[in-house]
């Protein structure tokens, strides 16, 4: 049996020590890999913050609250009452808690800008902005800091989320320890796995920003312009899916298998899409526009100077 194989299937015959350290090892699976009730948040908390240490702050912050659910998840799962997982599928009201304090953290670091929400143009109505608006030099408008202890009650409403993991702490390594009071330990070490990879992905995050010739108004520019936008569409895209599944629940079983057997990445499925789609595709895409404007008013700047 290979590594993989004994930790997504471990024997019935563990010690404690060694329910804990394969707890630990999942955990660090679940955080390396991309899940949808982490990676949105570390990357937009993290870039938002514009700094390897402000990333490293949202991915801790993040997974302190993750772990203590996670514990209590646990402890649920020992005495039982996890049963409802099995009985329910939450995933369509996680993601829409998920999504909805997304949105409304994201608006609020947006509403300090000239923003709105494009209602018009979706039902093809005219303009109710002025050009004039929109000639307002990036760096003159004005930006509400991103509120980076949130993601704690992100980790805690995340947390909720349940998948090939939770299945496997919650319902077989729970169990085994013994005693209810021991039961929020394989939860809790698999928090902090999690948190071990969310921390160093979450400081990989915050450093992109530094490695653009920025002054330190345009890298903030850029940072908490991009990490508001995700959370807000990102949000608005969590909403929208967990909608769908919940009014159409066949729809969070679709999966087309990649061969890989690492949950998370063993299957193109609606977490795995949700991740490309907010990070790869909200979060980059923000993040490039973000920076051409800063690029276009150097060049700008560069060009009057030399008239």
């Amino acid at each position: 049996m290979d590594i993989i194989s004994f930790l997504l299937n471990p024997p019935s015959n563990l010690s404690i020590y060694e329910i804990l350290a394969i707890s630990f090892i999942l955990g660090i699976l679940h955080g390396i890999t991309p899940d949808e009730h982490t990676w949105p948040i570390t990357f937009s908390y993290a870039i938002g913050s514009y700094s390897t240490k402000g990333g490293m702050k949202a991915g801790l912050l993040f997974s302190l609250g993750f772990t203590i659910q996670r514990g209590f998840l646990t402890f649920l799962g020992y005495i039982g009452l996890a049963y409802i997982y099995q009985k329910y599928n939450l995933d369509g009201p996680v993601y829409i808690a998920v999504g909805f304090v997304m949105a409304i953290v994201g608006y609020y670091v947006l509403k300090g800008r000239y923003f709105h929400i494009p209602l018009d143009k979706i039902f093809g109505a005219k303009e109710h902005h002025t050009e004039e608006a929109c000639r307002v030099p990036p760096c003159e408008l004005l930006h509400k800091e991103i509120p980076i202890k949130m993601t704690f009650v992100h980790g805690l409403i995340a947390g909720f989320g349940f998948g090939a993991y939770a299945t496997i702490i919650t319902f077989v390594l729970s169990p085994m320890v013994g005693s209810v009071y021991l039961s929020p330990l394989p939860g809790i070490f698999f928090g902090l796995g999690t948190m071990v990879m969310q921390v160093i992905i979450g400081a990989l995050f915050g450093s992109i920003l530094r490695t653009m010739k920025f002054k330190e108004e345009d890298i903030k520019y850029v940072g908490i312009g991009t990490a508001s936008k995700t959370l807000y569409y990102g949000g608005i895209a969590f909403i929208i899916i967990g909608i769908i599944v919940i009014l159409i629940p066949p729809i969070d079983n679709f999966a087309i298998s990649t061969g890989l057997k690492i949950p998370n990445i063993d299957a193109i499925n609606i977490g795995l899409i949700l991740v490309l789609f907010v990070v790869g595709i909200i979060g980059i895409y923000s993040l490039i526009k973000s920076y051409y404007e800063i690029k276009s008013k150097y060049n700008e700047i560069e060009k009057n100077g030399q008239k």
